[in-house]
């Protein structure tokens, strides 16, 4: 006589699901997955921003609620009176709104940070191509990207005035480092063997650097430009500490001098998320110009 079946246990199985279906009701639906996390971090953030302030634990002259950086916002970004019972009205802060401080600084970061995207690979290439002018240039290009913006500000000012110059300068020369270097880093990973059979082959030096050594490079220059861009933008504010109006990092100092602290954190946070858009768009364009990274 056979045995009878042994019935399963289903309760483990019924609990597993019960606990699963749980942690599905707590991220929101229709979202992937990833976007839901990063939405409940940035609502759990603000919720205990907000508790902290409404339990007037930090005096808000050191931690303002996010009501009082929301309306500074507000306020940057409209026409307001210039002073209570004054009819006449002005624009934003420093009479530029918001979004006209952040353009000023943009097109400073585009010039400075664009000459250095142009410049940086081509002479990354040469160097990384000959040993003698890395021999030469090393030591001064080192020495020049561990030097930090504010060393060399006010010898910039000196030689090119307080105006856009300097600025344009100071942000070329903090980017312009690190994109030679990625792409000299890049030319030295290439495998001697694909030069030398592409020589084989009958290619000359040209049609080695656009048809071996560029593709060859090119992530590692997009890295470099991701990293000198994120940089260049991080100095926006000390590019902007001298007659830096409009620009959102001459804003963000100025606020921070009149103990404006809504207003500063509300630049503060512009500038976060713009340097967050920029890295996104260059990865975006990474991704679009070396679709083969990470194949095999």
């Amino acid at each position: 006589m056979s045995s009878p079946p042994i019935a399963a246990d289903t309760g483990p199985t019924r609990t597993t699901s019960a606990a699963a279906q749980r942690i599905r009701v707590a991220v929101p639906t229709g979202l992937p997955r990833g976007l839901a996390v990063r939405l409940l971090s940035v609502v759990g953030f603000l919720a205990l921003w907000w508790a902290i302030t409404a339990a007037k634990l930090v005096d808000p002259q050191f931690l303002p609620g996010p009501h009082a950086v929301w309306e500074a916002f507000v306020r940057a970004n409209s026409w307001h009176q210039l002073a209570p019972g004054v009819p006449r009205e002005v624009p934003g802060e420093q009479n530029y709104f918001l979004w006209e401080h952040l353009l000023a600084s943009l097109q400073r970061i585009a010039a400075g940070a664009g000459a250095a995207v142009i410049l940086g690979p081509l002479v990354g290439f040469a160097l990384g191509t000959s040993t003698t002018l890395a021999t030469i240039a090393g030591p001064y290009l080192n020495f020049l990207r561990t030097l930090p913006p504010l060393g060399y500000i006010g010898l910039l000012i000196v030689w090119f005035g307080i105006g856009d110059t300097s600025k344009i300068w100071l942000l070329f020369l903090a980017a312009f480092p690190p994109i030679v270097i990625a792409t000299m880093a890049g030319v030295h990973q290439v495998s001697a063997d694909r030069i030398n059979a592409a020589r084989a082959l009958g290619a000359n030096r040209a049609q080695v650097v656009g048809r071996v050594l560029l593709p060859a490079t090119l992530p590692e220059v997009i890295g470099g430009i991701r990293v000198a861009v994120g940089f260049a933008w991080t100095t926006v504010v000390a590019a902007e500490l001298n007659n830096g109006i409009p620009g959102i990092g001459g804003l963000a100092f100025l606020a921070g001098q009149q103990l404006n602290t809504p207003l500063t954190m509300a630049c503060i946070i512009v500038i976060g998320l713009t340097a967050l858009t920029l890295d996104a768009v260059i990865s975006w364009i990474g991704a679009l110009a070396v679709p083969w990274k990470g194949q095999a």
